[in-house]
């Protein structure tokens, strides 16, 4: 049994039933499996991909994104889902780091392609939307798709997914989740939200983050539901979907709640149909909770990290949500506990770092056995996170780790950013911090000190950046000056954050 036999039984049982929803066409569970079967003989057919290889792909959401993803399950092989908002260069570094045999790609995206030639020529190309000029359409694979889509030797225990996730060692490592992580997470997500075959899932986060993949999405296919997609966020189109298409669920972080509800349709959209909603990603703000608990709809809390599938944490529709602050209980598949610097768990309202063990925790960083170590210990995934575990067992949240920045859902590690400034022919010294922001919860604040005899604008600064970074990486923000040291020479983030916070 691998991960796709949830699919192929819920084929079986209601094969009629819509599993996706996408701009108006409906792929129903028949049709879902068969999609699969071919993607996954075109893929073993026509690119040999085998027990292990790793098949990439860049994309805004699509159903084809979750017929990789299923058909990956299928031959044993590995998805390795690319964000769309990083660099060209980025995207080559987890391309070349994960040893992709084959990126699947949206012609939006085909800016990639002469760089991709230039330094990785072996990576056969596979057109989503269109036929590159050095690859293949995809549905014409799947048309021409003939043979046995399966591996031998392939079942749960398989590795199935590499998200790259942004640390706090400067270049991202790619967490591997293999098949029974999902499995496992998807019953995690319907204990938090009493999902059943009858629910409605509405996807308008990306893909290429577990929240947007794993939180509803791929636990309402195993359950046999129906998920509407949207290709990306846009507040108007996610509105007038709830109040057209009616999904009992959604998920979103708080810059997305955010600018739904500051939007001028958020009074009038007819919100009934929703059962609950599900947030995190960050400490999310209690009046944000507020305005849709306000309008009746009960918000659910999940904590977790790429590291956990990413469910781990959560409150329940239909439990205790009176808690202002706290996040919930571990989950029903995995353990969750607040550790000392020595790996004790410290009794309650006693603040230390979460950690979590259990079959959804990942099991490794690809190919980085000295990262895994780091953070997996006896078992235990260490989070860098800080929270209190309450006398009745609800942990709430306090702080994350500090060089980690969340900016509208996403993660971007300080030191990526500080080797960029660094690499400015004018800085002598530079510290990127977190900067409060009312529409993506935070953004990174530069501070930087120049080399004598050396000018620069802040403007300049930041457009440097973003030369080599996502957009939404670069700072918002330039302070130059000295920057505050303890007596060791070590940089007093904590200090730079006030001067941030106080910033106009």
């Amino acid at each position: 049994m691998d991960l796709c036999s949830l699919i192929e039984r819920n084929a079986a049982f209601t094969p009629d039933q819509p599993a996706i929803i996408f701009e108006g066409e409906i792929l129903s569970y028949a049709g879902f499996r068969a999609r699969i079967e071919q993607a996954a003989c075109a893929l073993k057919a026509e690119f040999g991909v085998s027990r292990g290889d790793r098949v990439a792909i860049l994309s805004l959401n699509r159903p084809d994104y979750l017929v990789l993803l299923y058909a990956c399950a299928r031959l044993g092989a590995m998805l390795v889902p690319l964000n769309w908002r990083l660099a060209v260069a980025e995207q080559l570094f987890i391309l070349s780091d994960a040893g992709a045999k084959v990126l699947v790609l949206e012609q939006a995206f085909a800016e990639i392609l002469p760089a991709l030639e230039k330094s990785l020529p072996n990576t056969a190309i596979a057109g989503l939307d269109f036929t590159p000029p050095k690859g293949s359409a995809f549905d014409l694979l799947l048309a021409q798709a003939r043979g046995d889509g399966r591996n031998p030797h392939t079942d749960l225990s398989c590795p199935l997914l590499i998200v790259y996730t942004s640390g706090t060692t400067g270049r991202p490592k790619g967490a591997v989740l293999r098949q029974d992580a999902l499995l496992l997470n998807g019953v995690m997500s319907q204990h938090m939200h009493a999902l059943t075959s009858s629910d409605h899932v509405l996807t308008v986060l990306p893909f290429f983050h577990v929240g947007g993949l794993n939180i509803q999405t791929t636990p309402a296919l195993q359950h046999g539901a129906t998920v509407t997609i949207h290709p990306r966020f846009i507040p108007e189109a996610t509105l007038a979907a709830i109040e057209r298409n009616r999904p009992t669920l959604t998920v979103l972080v708080p810059a997305t709640i955010q600018a739904l509800t500051d939007h001028s349709a958020w009074s009038s959209t007819d919100l009934s149909s929703l059962k609950a909603i599900s947030t995190g990603s960050t400490v999310v703000p209690p009046h944000l909770i507020e305005r849709f608990a306000s309008r009746g709809v009960p918000v659910l809390q999940v904590y977790g990290s790429t590291e956990t599938c990413p469910i781990a944490i959560y409150t329940r529709l239909g439990g205790d949500l009176s808690r202002v602050g706290s996040t919930g209980l571990p989950g029903l598949c995995c353990e969750a506990a607040v550790i000392d610097d020595s790996g004790v768990e410290l009794p309650p309202d006693t603040p230390g770092e979460i950690a979590v063990r259990g079959p959804n925790v990942f099991s490794e960083y690809w190919g980085n056995e000295e990262a895994t170590r780091e953070a997996l210990h006896g078992g235990w995934y260490r989070t860098g996170d800080l929270a209190v575990t309450h006398p009745d067992g609800y942990i709430e949240i306090k702080d994350r780790s500090k060089d980690i920045i969340i900016s509208g859902g996403e993660n971007i590690s300080t030191i990526e950013v500080e080797d960029v400034l660094y690499r400015h022919p004018a800085v002598l010294e530079a510290a990127i911090v977190a900067r409060p922001d009312p529409n993506w919860g935070e953004t990174p604040c530069a501070f930087v000190t120049l080399k004598d005899g050396a000018a620069a604008e802040p403007g300049e600064i930041i457009a440097f950046c973003r030369e080599h970074l996502a957009h939404f990486k670069a700072p918002h923000h330039v302070i130059f000056g000295p920057l505050p040291k303890t007596s060791t020479g070590k940089i007093q983030k904590f200090v730079l954050r006030e001067r941030a916070k106080e910033a106009g």
